[in-house]
Parts: C-alpha cells; sequence; structure tokens
C-alpha cells in the first residue's frame, strides 16, 4: 500500500474543517436558528388581503373575511408538497380540538389537490386556491408548508416554516394560541 503523501491530505483535512464549521453553526447549539424559527417582517402587523378563489369543485374560496374577528392558522400546503403530507396529520388534530384552521392550497392542479384532501382528510374551515402564487408572496411565503397564527385583530403572531412536528405543537403553538385567548378575553 503506498503512503499518503502530505499534498493529497490537506485538501481532505480542509473539507473535514469546514465541514464541522458548518454543522456547529447550522446547529441550535451553534447559534444557528432552525428553519421554522427564521425571521418574517409581516409579525406584528396586519394579514395580507386574501380574496382566493375555490379549489375547482369545492365551492367556497378564501376572504380575509373568513379569518376576520377571531384566532385562527393559515396554512400554505400543496399536494405535491413532501412536507405537506408530513403534517397534515397534525392539521387535522388542530382541527379536531376547535382550532380555526384555514388553508392557501399553491399552484395546484384541483385534481390533485382535492385527491390530497380525500385521502387524507380536510382539517380546513375554507380554502382558497393560489394559483397565481401571488397570495403566498405577499405572505412572505418562500418554503412549504408554513404556517401562521392571526390574531382576533387581524395581526400575524407567528409563522412556522416548514411542517409542524408534535414538538412545535406543545413549544410554540398552542403557547401562542393559549396566550391570545387569554389577551382576547
Amino acid at each position: 500500500m503506498a503512503a499518503l503523501r502530505p499534498a493529497f491530505l490537506i485538501p481532505a483535512i480542509l473539507f473535514l474543517m469546514l465541514a464541522a464549521v458548518f454543522a456547529v453553526q447550522l446547529s441550535e447549539i451553534g447559534g444557528g436558528k432552525q428553519i421554522s424559527e427564521l425571521p418574517s417582517a409581516l409579525i406584528d402587523k396586519p394579514a395580507p388581503v386574501l380574496d382566493l378563489p375555490p379549489i375547482e369543485g369545492t365551492g367556497k374560496g378564501l376572504t380575509s373575511d373568513h379569518i376576520k374577528g377571531k384566532i385562527v392558522l393559515v396554512n400554505v400546503w400543496a399536494s405535491w408538497c413532501p412536507p405537506c403530507r408530513i403534517e397534515h396529520p397534525l392539521l387535522m388534530r388542530l382541527a379536531r380540538e376547535g382550532v380555526a384552521l384555514y388553508g392557501i392550497n399553491y399552484k395546484d392542479t384541483p385534481e390533485a389537490a382535492l385527491g390530497f384532501l380525500a385521502e387524507l382528510g380536510n382539517p380546513f374551515q375554507a380554502i382558497g386556491a393560489d394559483r397565481t402564487g401571488r397570495a403566498v408572496i405577499d405572505w412572505g411565503v418562500y418554503g412549504y408548508p408554513e404556517t401562521f397564527i392571526v390574531d382576533a385583530r387581524g395581526m400575524i403572531r407567528y409563522r412556522h416554516v416548514g411542517p409542524i412536528h408534535p414538538q412545535d405543537l406543545d413549544d410554540r403553538i398552542y403557547p401562542i394560541l393559549n396566550r391570545l385567548k387569554a389577551e382576547a378575553g
């Protein structure tokens, strides 16, 4: 077996060192942020106006009137989004618990969106079809799924990027919903 020359080891060592630095920076321990905790310029600002048509075949779209005057979750989802499938059972759980949940279906075909809901269940009180992607731009969405908590005054109070996991419910979403309910009296 031939001995490795130092000239070949230097790039490998540098690569491993850089990989270690990136790993530490991206972890919570290293001070990095979880993707679900990325800030939003819309926090504590009015929710963007919604005026979306229904998914064809459902007869009902999503407007700002749907979310006015109550504490709601607005979830951006698509049938082609694997993480949306992962979080869906938790959305069903939230709906069973009485949380007002509204959906923005992003650039989906009606058949695919309706098939997704037929297979996994429909937790949404109303769904708007964002066929052009304009509504999600207004909401500052850049990853799927994304979920927003909107208070009874119509202000965005929390943004969750990526799929909701059980720990997210316990650590973030339930405490915010409980606080907003207490504030509303």
